[in-house]
């Protein structure tokens, strides 16, 4: 490939095992994340990745640039042309023969072929391959696209875990490039791996984001059909759908999605209305509270009296009458037996659940009709199959009726995979991938401690890669996010993000250039860390293959 320098090695800025700098011609057009190879010792090969770029000239000062400039003219021409450079830092990220002393002064700086970047990288060989987008290299003749996979062991399991994505709403395309990579762990599954099985659910959480992932999109344009063809994937959406809406007569109550297509959906046997029976869900009635601050644990205790049935609770027998019962225990002079919990607990309680119960009457109900389409999200779950992949909407529901849908989901989960579960059909999928976006609504540091979303998120991220409970999550900010949900993510995927982001502790070991690049990547574009990549790639991604709507 094309020389482009010379290794610089001086005094007072050394070549060193992590970093060496060259000299190149001002005219080259090199960037951040490029690969370079540097002849090096006993005929090996040492590559480095372009981190910064500077242009270095004679010019003793900036105040001899404006007198070279006729003091200050614009248009006036200089007959001598300064001298000057391009001075590049590129970090070592490998040898041919693992030769890892500092590269020699006056060592020939040159581009890399796509066999060589992918060495370079730690992209040749990888087991298990599932493609996660490509990376280009260089301008003009010289260009190469590369596709990237990762080691899919690495992402879902069982050598690393999880994945978390971060960026600006609306611009870094988070849940398309989720979406990307679930429908690309989909087809290997179907394809490609016999021994094993996986399962889907994605929590819906915008609009109608996800209301139609198994439609075919009509927006793909060449290049991304190109990008489709370079990475050897079908432009087919998913399959094996099936859609979970909160219930209500009218459907439009509690949901973005339009009633046309979810009467379609029912048609084919793919759109359901799920439904909370108090004596099915009581003992998930904490996760209605997961949000309050409970420094005392007494919206614990009084949760705690209601699912053991103590005292008068044994009796009661659906949501309304357990309205009832917690009001009369918030009236002053109550005799209850529980006199331990006060009675400003109970009405803060009663109040709390009141207001949950009311606006979201027709999704905490009495009875359901199967024959109406009406499920237990729960049991719904207990039955998930291979390839299964749900679908549930919680767009439209308030914040506490949305933490609590998203932790009965994970609970249920929890439990299939624990073996608590019974089932007589089939084997129970070997890996269950859960996707939800704005996770700092459930794990962000403001989070209460004692929150049960909180910690059931901690548990899967801690303990879910030996159970095959796998999270792949979203948010704008991660440096919200709380500190053991992220360390424990194998893969990260930065997005598009601004200077006050970038300037916070997550970011300290990330170079200042890539940095500065956060702030102004493209749509489908992502900067990655992975364990298997040698170091974070610049990568590009197709649009969905899937319906899209533009929510409003």
């Amino acid at each position: 490939m094309k020389k482009i320098g010379k290794i610089i090695a001086t005094e007072k800025v050394p070549t060193t095992v992590e970093y060496f700098y060259f000299w190149t011609d001002k005219q080259l057009v090199i960037k951040p994340f490029d690969v370079i190879k540097v002849n090096h010792l006993n005929n090996s090969i040492t590559f480095g990745v372009v981190e910064e770029i500077d242009h270095l000239t004679d010019g003793a000062s900036f105040l001899a640039g404006y007198i070279s400039s006729d003091f200050g003219e614009v248009e006036a021409k200089t007959y001598t042309n300064r001298i000057g450079m391009n001075y590049i830092t590129a970090k070592v990220v490998g040898n041919t023969k693992n030769i890892y002393t500092p590269v020699l002064d006056g060592a020939i700086v040159s581009l890399a072929n796509s066999d060589e970047v992918t060495e370079a990288l730690g992209l040749k060989n990888i087991k298990n391959p599932l493609p996660c987008g490509i990376i280009e290299m260089y301008e003009g003749e010289e260009k190469i696209t590369i596709p990237v996979n990762f080691n899919s062991n690495f992402l879902i399991g069982p050598e690393g875990a999880h994945l978390n994505i971060s960026g600006i709403s609306g611009l870094a395309s988070k849940t398309s490039y989720a979406m990307f990579l679930l429908k690309n762990i989909q087809e290997r599954y179907l394809k490609v791996v016999k021994d094993e099985s996986v399962a889907f659910v994605f929590l819906n959480v915008k609009g109608r984001d996800l209301l139609a992932i198994d439609e075919p999109s009509d927006e793909l344009q060449d290049s991304d059909n190109k990008m489709y063809k370079e990475l050897g994937l079908e432009e087919k959406p998913f399959s094996n759908v099936k859609y979970f809406y909160p219930f209500s007569k009218d459907i439009k109550s509690t949901t973005y999605a339009d009633i046309n297509d979810v009467k379609l959906q029912r048609k084919y046997e793919k759109a359901f209305q799920y439904k909370y029976r108090f004596e099915d869900d009581k003992v998930s009635l904490d996760l209605l509270f997961a949000n309050i601050d409970d420094p005392t644990q007494t919206m614990e205790s009084i949760v705690s009296t209601i699912i053991s049935g103590d005292s008068q609770f044994n009796d009661i027998g659906n949501w309304t009458e357990l309205l009832e019962e917690v009001k009369t225990r918030q009236e002053k002079g109550d005799t209850g037996k529980d006199k331990t919990i006060s009675v400003l607990s109970w009405r803060k309680f009663y109040r709390l659940l009141n207001k949950t119960l009311t606006r979201n009457s027709e999704l905490f109900s009495n009875s359901i009709n199967k024959s109406n389409n009406e499920v237990s999200l729960k049991e719904s779950i207990k039955q998930i199959h291979k390839n299964d992949v749900f679908v549930i909407d919680i767009a439209k529901l308030d914040e506490e009726a949305q933490g609590f849908v998203f932790g009965d989901v994970m609970r249920a989960i929890y439990d299939l995979k624990l073996g608590q579960i019974d089932r007589d059909d089939e084997e129970v999928p070997s890996k269950i991938i859960i996707f939800i976006d704005e996770l700092n609504k459930y794990g962000s540091k403001d989070v209460p401690k004692n929150s049960p979303i909180l910690r059931q998120i901690l548990d899967i991220t801690e303990r879910g890669r030996s159970l095959g409970i796998i999270l792949f999550s979203a948010e704008q900010f991660k440096s919200d996010i709380h500190d053991r949900v992220k360390g424990n993510c194998a893969t990260h995927a930065f997005g598009r993000t601004n200077v006050i982001e970038v300037s916070k502790s997550d970011y300290q070991y990330m170079p200042s250039v890539y940095k500065s690049m956060l702030t102004r990547l493209q749509q489908g574009e992502y900067i990655i860390q992975n364990p298997v990549f040698r170091s974070p790639l610049n990568i590009k991604f197709p649009r969905p293959l899937y319906k899209q709507y533009k929510n409003g």
